[in-house]
């Protein structure tokens, strides 16, 4: 796919890079051309423009991408102003990255495609972290449900995977089991690396470090963890 992006700092700037790395073509644009510098060598094409200036975002190829995304996050009203600009040109396909509840109800008012909310997102990580004293991701699918990547609890060590029951107790559908191993490059150099788990036969027994990937509600998610970590 064709992606444009509009705002190359942290977030835009690696947005960009994963979307390169992943085979998709890039143009990116920023105001500030040290941001522009800093991934021109990773994209096919960048831009040195002001989006708010209407004259200026009409030299971009806004009908020849797939997908705008507005990753601007520092300055609000570039944020509001540059969406403005792009539904005016008729973009049919816009994200956008909101900072605060009041940015993100501006923005749901535009009816996007999606409202992006990163420090959102990763404070609330953060916050369930700390919670349940383990490292997890989350994959918000909706309000209530996640695709959500954790390290397995020792309550589970030695047990067989069919007889977690995660379903059955649950209503959490495992979707895949990866396990650390250590590999070595072309050089003979050891790296660490992950290799998918065969839980199919149901005669898996979970090990120390393994990473569960469920589907399910949130809720329940944390239900859970929270009662074997009090066991």
């Amino acid at each position: 796919m064709k992606y444009l992006i509009i705002g190359l700092g942290i977030y835009g700037g690696n947005l960009a890079r994963d979307l390169t790395d992943m085979g998709h073509e890039v143009i990116g644009v920023d105001l500030r051309r040290a941001n522009v510098e800093a991934v021109k060598d990773y994209i096919s094409t960048v831009y040195v423009i002001d989006s708010t200036d209407e004259s200026a975002l009409a030299v971009l190829p806004l009908k020849n991408v797939d997908l705008v995304i507005v990753a601007i996050g520092e300055n609000f009203g570039a944020s509001i102003k540059t969406v403005a600009l792009l539904k005016k040109a008729g973009v049919e396909h816009i994200y956008a990255r909101a900072i605060d509840k009041l940015h993100e109800s501006i923005l749901e008012s535009l009816e996007l495609d999606r409202i992006i909310t990163p420090e959102q997102r990763a404070a609330s990580d953060l916050a369930r972290e700390m919670e349940l004293g383990t490292r997890i991701e989350t994959l918000a699918i909706d309000e209530d449900n996640a695709v959500v990547k954790f390290a397995v609890p020792r309550f589970f060590e030695g047990m067989s995977y069919s007889s977690l029951n995660l379903e059955k107790d649950y209503g959490l559908g495992l979707v895949a089991v990866t396990r650390p191993v250590i590999r070595r490059n072309v050089l003979g150099i050891s790296r660490p690396a992950y290799e998918l788990v065969d839980t199919s036969s149901g005669e898996a027994v979970v090990q120390a470090g393994d990473i569960l990937t469920v589907f399910g509600s949130r809720k329940r998610f944390y239900e859970l963890y929270k009662s074997i970590s009090n066991d």
